[in-house]
């Protein structure tokens, strides 16, 4: 990092100025006279995340010894422990899943050579103008020896990863309308066609970096203070604090639960335990036939179209973004506004388990099963606890959550009776979802602050772990069903 040196002259006016500017308590201004005429960056956020207090991401790895044991790990592999990781801390045996795919997807043996990979990375981030992801993977496609000209744009790379970007703007707004003929065009292309084994490897990156830019966005991931937009040389106004108390944190506290009143939430936890009780005895009392089932899918998915993601006006991509991809209009919101319908897949038909697995598993050996126990792991995470309540059976819930993401894609199961998501998701809860899969850039604090009011950070953190994953999930299902519709 660069530290630019002030001239002489402007020494004592500079210490003047930081003097009057704020109270600095003895020990730092002890140390801003010894080191005077340095720019010292100073972080631009309290930790980790815009959403959670710093100090509970930090309790995670001083009480567990694993996540401690994970860390160590993620930092000797990669010379650096992200705010990604130190957020997803909260869930020890998910991140260890995670990592090891997500190292395995970039560095170990595959059919793309590494700055290749990088590269994809950057793509599927910048479609949500994920400027945290796009900025790490910017640094690390340099690291492994990737041409710095690329990175002015796509149109300076070559043909062969220009021709994705097609498939990268479908797959991350409206996986529905992938068809093989758009995977033709890749594997027959006259010139820099892809292998199917190359292709396969970039799908799951694309839909890797996709979902995670709505895991980054949902948790208010914050850059770290060496990155872009991590730090600031400029003294923080508040008069009340030194610069030490700011910098660490010891500011105004953040925790949500503060801006509510007692009244506000009252209750919010009892009422939902109440439903899933209720869901479960009528569950064991009646079963609606295979008609009614298909109704109310197809009345969730309608509704889910309604559902309205968030207040803020269109975002405009800047041009650092939107230079490593095509069409920045292209979105989700696009087709919900002009009406049109999204076709229902049904799962019984092409199932990750049955058929998305063995594909991927057969062209890139092992990534099916690590992609699998990641989504099993997301699925079945529980510590049967809900907010203050213990030994308590979430499964009814997160099936709910599951699969009203998947109903947003058009994906239905059979089995699930989907009457259910409205018992167990409130208005503010579906918003807060669907704004976080489809236009994750437009997640707000207030957004997340607005839905489980009474529930621990660690308990919405594991719900963004599932958004994640079944979004993922819903768009590998689409991708790999076009690839097996061009193989037969």
């Amino acid at each position: 990092m660069r530290h630019a040196v002030a001239p002489t002259q402007n020494v004592e006016n500079t210490s003047f100025a930081v003097t009057n500017l704020l109270k600095i308590c003895t020990h730092c201004e002890r140390l801003s006279k010894k080191d005077l005429g340095v720019r010292i960056p100073r972080p631009l956020g309290n930790g980790p995340s815009r959403f959670i207090p710093e100090k509970e991401i930090l309790q995670v790895s001083k009480v567990d010894t694993r996540t401690q044991s994970i860390f160590e790990d993620a930092f000797a592999a990669l010379g650096r422990l992200d705010n990604i990781s130190l957020v997803m801390g909260f869930h020890p045996q998910y991140l260890e899943s995670f990592l090891r795919t997500q190292h395995y997807l970039l560095q170990m043996d595959g059919p793309l050579p590494l700055h290749y990979r990088h590269y994809i990375g950057i793509m599927a981030a910048a479609r949500h103008q994920c400027s945290y992801l796009v900025n790490l993977h910017v640094n690390d496609f340099l690291q492994v020896g990737g041409d710095p000209k690329w990175l002015n744009g796509l149109d300076e790379a070559p043909q062969k990863l220009q021709q994705l970007g097609e498939l990268n703007k479908i797959l991350a707004h409206r996986p529905w309308l992938l068809t093989k003929e758009h995977m033709e065009h890749l594997l027959k292309a006259e010139e820099n066609s892809w292998s199917l084994a190359e292709l396969i490897h970039a799908v799951v990156l694309l839909t890797h970096y996709h979902s995670l830019a709505s895991f980054t966005f949902g948790c208010g991931i914050t850059p770290e203070i060496h990155s872009d937009g991590g730090h600031t040389f400029r003294p923080p106004s508040l008069s009340q604090y030194c610069v030490c108390d700011i910098a660490n944190g010891n500011g105004h506290a953040n925790h949500h639960d503060n801006l509510l009143s007692d009244h506000d939430m009252c209750g919010e936890v009892e009422v939902l335990m109440e439903r899933m009780k209720q869901l479960q005895e009528c569950r064991d009392d009646e079963e609606a036939s295979q008609e009614e089932m298909a109704t109310r899918f197809e009345r969730e998915k309608t509704e889910s179209m309604l559902v309205v993601t968030a207040e803020d006006e269109e975002c405009v991509p800047s041009r650092d973004i939107s230079r490593h991809f095509e069409d920045p209009s292209y979105g989700y919101k696009d087709f919900s506004r002009r009406g049109e319908h999204v076709p229902t897949f049904r799962a019984q038909d092409y199932s990750w388990e049955d058929h998305g697995f063995s594909l991927v598993n057969r062209l890139y050996p092992d990534v099916g099963q690590m992609l699998d126990e990641k989504f099993q792991m997301a699925y079945n995470l529980t510590y049967n606890t809900m907010a203050t309540h213990k030994d308590v059976d979430t499964s009814m819930l997160r099936r709910a959550i599951w699969n009203y993401i998947h109903c947003m894609f058009g994906i239905r199961y059979d089995d699930y009776d989907y009457g259910e998501i409205n018992q167990l998701l409130d208005r503010s809860f579906k918003i807060y979802i669907k704004t976080m899969v489809c236009s994750p850039e437009k997640t707000t604090k207030r957004m997340y602050e607005s839905f489980w009011r009474q529930f621990q950070h660690s308990e919405k953190v594991h719900v963004n772990l599932l958004l994640m994953e079944a979004r993922m999930q819903a768009e590998l299902l689409y991708a790999l069903r076009a690839i097996t519709r061009y193989m037969t």
